[in-house]
């Protein structure tokens, strides 16, 4: 039996792309309008069909055509559409159109006849004046003839085995006579949490303990891969990480790399004034100058953040710091604070690679949600025998000019001068699907 497809809309570097697929679905398309993020998608999922464009003029039929699928059945439609989640006076918040996307990522679920579909945002959704937008979103998908579980939930990284504390509303639903998906339950329990029932969640600690410091390494000044010929002791978590066993590839799909190669690691150049700010910072604080969290070892790490794109002003993420060294994480230091494994690589800068963890759902948490809709479809997955390459390389160094060029299309993120934040070009129409819009009260 083939196993059931899955399609991807606003797919970033492909977070929810790689929990569902380590729950046993093929994604077969992604739709992600960045031209880099859809590059670092292609590199990772070198047999999924990436659409780097905007959903708002995208038809079932054209995803269906990109991915080869014909008029085989969608099972699930998955993703995090932005939206504002508050309307102009006098008009349903659904209606807004700064909530454009919201409306066709249900449209797009609709035309693609998907059984289920899982829609991902932030947790700013569930409360205040946002709540109406939500109250909204679900009355259109059972208009579009969907039956959504009402009892929604905020879903924290946390308990799915991710040492991170952070918090995404998902919204699912199947067709009307469908069985129904419900929410996973929780599978760990916060570090140190006094009489939890269930194991301890993996700490920073065990998520970075056997990671070699990355400035022990010249060419990470100007590269960020290196070769590495011994890591530490790994911790179970890190074992995963490192797929050292079938485990760490879950139902997903083996593929070929080098695990002895330290990727997504470029230093970070730090001054000395900033690195004894960050020394006489104690684990689990803020440091009041940067307010950069600095990592407890036995405990979670933050929200880790996307920052923002270059339209909006091209502020780089605020990782933290590092619990043992004086220095910001790296980029596959986040990474393992967000649940990838090692072998999956993003954007060689840390500002893009950054951004590409900040605003992707761990894939744990993603191949929980996931495993619930298989669940719900009565099939049983099963570990495919493939392997697969890896991308070319050169996905994952390009700039935002490069990966449009590659694309063939035009840059739809306005490119700024990084020292004076001054325009370099006439801007594009900016298109509302470029990057998420955060909530005040987002997770």
């Amino acid at each position: 039996m083939s196993r059931p497809l899955g399609i991807d809309l606003f797919a970033g570097a492909g977070g929810l792309s790689l929990g569902f697929e380590q729950a046993g679905f093929d994604v077969v398309a992604a739709v992600e309008i960045d031209p880099v993020h859809a590059a670092v998608h292609a590199y990772n999922f070198p047999h999924c069909a990436v659409l780097p464009r905007s959903v708002t003029d995208l038809t079932a039929q054209h995803i269906r055509d990109a991915a080869g699928i014909g008029t085989r059945k969608v099972d699930v439609v998955f993703g995090g559409a932005p939206c504002q989640g508050f309307s102009l006076i006098g008009q349903r918040a659904l209606d807004d159109p700064r909530n454009a996307l919201v409306k066709d990522f249900v449209r797009l679920v609709r035309e693609l006849d998907a059984d289920y579909f899982v829609f991902e945002n932030v947790k700013g959704l569930t409360m205040g004046k946002h709540r109406k937008f939500l109250d909204e979103l679900i009355q259109e998908f059972e208009s579009a003839g969907y039956e959504v579980v009402r009892d929604w939930k905020v879903l924290n990284a946390y308990e799915y085995g991710v040492p991170q504390d952070r918090q995404r509303l998902f919204l699912l639903g199947c067709k009307q006579g469908l069985r129904v998906p419900v929410y996973p339950g929780a599978i760990t329990s916060r570090p140190g949490a006094v009489g939890a029932d269930l194991p301890s969640a993996p700490t920073c600690q065990d998520a970075l303990g056997d990671l070699p410091d990355a400035e022990r390494y010249v060419r990470l000044i100007s590269s960020d891969e290196v070769e590495v010929k011994n890591f530490g002791k790994p911790s179970a978590f890190a074992k995963l990480m490192r797929c050292e066993d079938s485990e760490g590839w879950a139902y997903g799909y083996r593929r070929k790399w080098n695990p002895h190669l330290l990727t997504s690691s470029m230093r970070s150049e730090h001054t000395e004034i900033s690195r004894r700010r960050f020394a006489l910072t104690s684990p689990g604080e803020i440091e009041p100058i940067s307010r950069f969290f600095k990592l407890p070892p036995g405990g979670l790490s933050n929200t880790l953040r996307a920052g923002t794109d270059s339209a909006r002003g091209a502020f780089t993420s605020p990782r933290p710091i590092h619990y043992k060294w004086n220095r910001c994480v790296t980029v596959r230091e986040m990474a393992r604070l967000h649940g990838f494994p090692d072998w999956f690589r993003f954007n060689e800068t840390k500002w893009h690679g950054a951004r590409q963890i900040g605003n992707a759902v761990p894939p744990p948490l993603g191949r929980a949600v996931a495993a619930q809709v298989m669940n719900a479809m009565g099939i049983t997955p099963k570990r495919p025998a493939k392997q697969i390459e890896l991308g070319n390389v050169d996905l994952l160094k390009m700039s935002l000019a490069q990966a449009a060029s590659f694309w063939g299309i035009a840059n739809p993120i306005g490119q700024r001068d990084r020292k004076s934040g001054a325009k370099k070009r006439k801007q594009e129409p900016r298109d509302p699907a470029q990057g998420r819009i955060e909530l005040g009260t987002a997770s």
